[in-house]
Order: structure tokens, then sequence, then C-alpha cells
């Protein structure tokens, strides 16, 4: 072992260092996606420009996590990645000040998004090498970050209610430089894996299970395009407070908070196919009810609890797979991978088409898309998604 990597402490989770930097990390999230592209719409741009903006925040993902999953798995310093990628984030984002002119954004959302979008594979890829063989715990600690959403979701609404949405890029400055801070306390952690066999990436890459799994994450991601981006919109549009708009953001992730708790027990009672399957049926299901149902409180509160399953079911039997498949030195690459083709490649496509689409088809239709992306995972994933045996 080289000298760099046995002088960092031994790997035993830090619980709460790691829960601080989820929390704010999704804090970020918390801010960004219910109340952004509102300010966008103050601002006076298009559904079409709101769409593409929006898009890059997630088309970032595509080179962003692989191009620093190489470089961790080659030096082995994922932390020093992350307080990096964290801290120019910020900094990059801080142009939303200078200038509001769309190309201006474009720029903007480009330069913090790549920086931004490098940070979570690696402190996911860091978090399970301190969890070792208990990666069950993965979603105590993960859970943090929807508490973080949930405070600024519900948070922010208020303050918009109070004030005006030109609050909003100020929060998410505010919040973008804690991620920073709260990854300070985060120690390195290295693991050597000098009597483990592994495959070739191409040959990871060429498994059916694999191929599947990817494909299945990119269009369930595609199907979360609208609502991203354009959920908060479409209630305003039908006279919901942003208050209201809030709390249903909010009540999203509280149910994915419930998942997360109880995960360590489904996962191992059902499986992580079988709970795949349903989540990506009850998927569908929740882009339905949205479609149809919007006028109605008590619809749109059971499409909001079904993010457990769209979200929280999907990514917990995502992470759990991906660390499954890919192993040693190819777990930062393999987060990375997992991040860029569901979040990169399907959440922008999924973001711009809805933009391109929602002034022409209206709302109602474009969340019916959403709901036939979820079925073609749900297909996808009944061919070819397997635990590796």
């Amino acid at each position: 072992m080289s000298k760099k990597y046995s002088q960092l402490p031994p790997c035993s989770p830090p619980y709460w260092r790691l829960s601080g930097f989820y929390f704010f990390y999704f804090a970020s999230l918390g801010a960004l996606l219910p109340y952004w592209s509102p300010y966008l719409k103050t601002l006076g741009f298009s559904s079409f420009q709101i769409g593409l903006l929006m898009s890059i925040v997630l088309a970032t993902k595509i080179v962003a996590p692989n191009v620093w999953g190489w470089i961790a798995d080659h030096t082995g310093q994922r932390m020093i990645i992350v307080r990096l990628a964290s801290l120019l984030s910020a900094v990059c984002f801080a142009g939303v000040f200078i200038d509001s002119g769309f190309w201006w954004l474009v720029i903007v959302m480009v330069c913090f998004s790549f920086f931004w979008n490098a940070s979570l594979p690696q402190f996911e890829a860091t978090t399970m090498n301190f969890l070792g063989c208990e990666t069950h715990r993965y979603n105590t600690i993960r859970m943090w970050g929807s508490i973080g959403f949930i405070v600024t979701a519900i948070g922010v609404g208020w303050l918009v209610e109070w004030r005006d949405l030109s609050v909003v890029p100020v929060v998410i400055l505010l919040v973008f430089f804690t991620i920073w801070i709260s990854s300070l306390a985060v120690p390195e952690c290295a693991v050597d894996h000098p009597h483990i066999e592994h495959e070739s990436l191409r040959q990871v890459l060429k498994r059916k299970e694999v191929v599947a799994l990817l494909l299945s994450c990119m269009l369930i991601q595609a199907s979360h395009g609208a609502y991203y981006t354009f959920y908060s919109i479409y209630l305003q549009d039908l006279s919901y407070s942003n208050t209201v708009i809030g709390q249903l953001w909010a009540l999203g992730v509280i149910a994915e908070i419930v998942l997360f708790v109880l995960m360590f027990r489904l996962m191992p009672r059902f499986g992580p196919r079988q709970l795949f399957l349903l989540a990506l049926l009850l998927s569908a299901l929740r882009w339905l009810l949205i479609a149809q149902w919007p006028e109605s409180i008590f619809w749109l509160v059971v499409a909001q609890l079904l993010h457990a399953a769209s979200f929280g079911v999907v990514h917990a039997v995502a992470i759990h797979l991906i660390h499954q498949f890919f192993t040693g030195k190819h777990q930062g690459r393999g987060q990375a991978l997992y991040s860029s083709t569901s979040f990169g490649v399907g959440g922008a496509f999924g973001s711009f088409l809805s933009g391109a689409l929602w002034q022409g088809l209206g709302g109602q239709n474009v969340f019916l898309l959403s709901a036939l992306f979820a079925v073609l995972a749900y297909l996808v994933a009944l061919w070819g998604v397997r635990e590796r045996v």
C-alpha cells in the first residue's frame, strides 16, 4: 500500500459527518427544483428556454461524473475532488448575480453544474466504502439528504410568500457554500482490494443485467423531466400558492424518508428486482394521477406519496446493484455511470423534451408522456434486471 493510503484514517463510518453532507447537498435541490423554474419564468423566459436551462443542469451529468470518476479511481482521493467541486460550483453559481440574460445563464449553468454534478457520485462511493459490508446502513445516512430537501422546500416556500421569487438565487448560493463547508469535515476513506480479480469495465458494461439497469434508470429519470422542470409552474397555473407547492414537494420527500428507513427490511424480504419492478409501475401511476386530476389536492397528495417508489425505491435499489456490479477499482466510475446515464442522459432528455412540448401539448399530455416513459422502464427492467449471482 502506498504511503498516501497508509496515512489515511481507518474506515469507520462517521455517521453525522456523512449525513451532514447529504443534508446540505439535497437542501440545495429543495431550493433549486421547486423554485428555480418559477424564478426563471419571472425573468421572462419561455417554456422552451426554461426547459433548456434546466436540462443543462442534468446534461452535465453525462460528462462531469465520468471525468471526475476516472480521476478519483486513479488517485484514490475522492474527498479532495468532492471539496474542490463543491467550492467551484458555488463560485460559478455566483455568476447569476452578474447578469440575467439567457445566454449568460446558459454559461453559468454549464459551469456550476459541471462541478456540482461531480461531487455526489464520489461522495456516494466514499459512503459505501466507509460502510463496507454494512451497506444496508446507507439508507439511514442518505435519508438526511431528504430531510435537508424538506427543510428548504418548505422554508423557501414561506420565504417566497413573504418576499418574492428574487430570494431564490440568494438561498441557493448560500446552501452551495454550506455543501463545501460540510465536505471539509468528512475524512478520506481509502479501500485497497489486493486479492480481488476485477473484470474490465468493458466486460462489466456488456452484461445484460447492467445494461438493463442503466437503461431502465435512464427511462425512469426521463419520466421525471416534466416533474422537475414544470411541476411548480403547472400548479401555479392552477392557482396553488407557493406555500402549498412547497409542502407538496416536501411531502414527496417525507414519503422518501419513510421508505429509506424501511428499506433495510424490504430489500431482504422482497429482493431488489421485485421492488424495482413494482416501483416502476407505481411511477407510471404517479404521473397518470398528476396528469388527470391536478385540481384535486387529494390525488396530488397520493401522487406525491408515490415519490417513495418513483425515486426512493428506484434509487436505493440502483445504488445497491451498482455497488454490486462495479467492484473495487470500478466503484467510482460505476457510480458516475449510474449518475450520468440516469440523471444525466435521462433527466436532461426529459427536461428538454418537456420544455419543447409544454406549450404545444399542454401540461396534462406531457405528464401522460411521462407515464409512458415509466412503462417503458418497467418493460426493460422486466427483460433484464437481475441481482448478480
